[in-house]
């Protein structure tokens, strides 16, 4: 099995999972990632891969730097972090109700990257590479596990 694949089992079945606490976040039970970046850097980019040609389909190494795709990013690691802990049907709802809709949204070309540079190298792949990626500067997602 992958490491991705792992990382939906991981706690799976752990006491609690699903509980929301009063600060919003899930009541006994740890985060798999700390960070919309984490998640985006050792997750989503491996497992989404498509073909990026900067016309039919865009996406931005940097990310980071519009805000739509940070909200869209964030909101598909919460409900992944959430939905992995059901064994059952929880990946299935993921990718059709969270990954399925945001990515597309995300890659149109009428999207939050349609001002990225069309030709830029460094937005592009081919069919079975993981999405471009540079990381953001220092700080800007900190380990929210951390934080606690």
């Amino acid at each position: 099995m992958s490491d991705w694949a792992d990382a939906v089992e991981d706690e799976g079945a752990e006491a609690g999972a699903g509980e929301v606490d009063d600060a919003g976040g899930e009541a006994g039970s740890a985060l798999y990632y700390g960070s919309v970046d984490e998640f985006v850097r050792e997750y989503l980019r491996h497992v989404y891969r498509r073909r990026i040609d900067g016309r039919h389909r865009v996406w931005a190494a940097r990310w980071w730097e519009h805000d739509e795709a940070i909200i869209r990013l964030e909101a598909l690691w919460r409900a992944w972090e959430h939905l992995r802990r059901d064994p059952a049907t929880g990946m299935s709802v993921w990718w059709r109700d969270h990954a399925d809709h945001h990515m597309a949204m995300l890659m149109s070309p009428d999207g939050p990257f349609s001002a990225v540079d069309p030709d830029a190298k460094e937005n592009h792949t081919r069919k079975g590479e993981p999405l471009p990626y540079q990381p953001p500067p220092a700080g800007l997602f900190p380990d929210v596990r951390q934080a606690v």
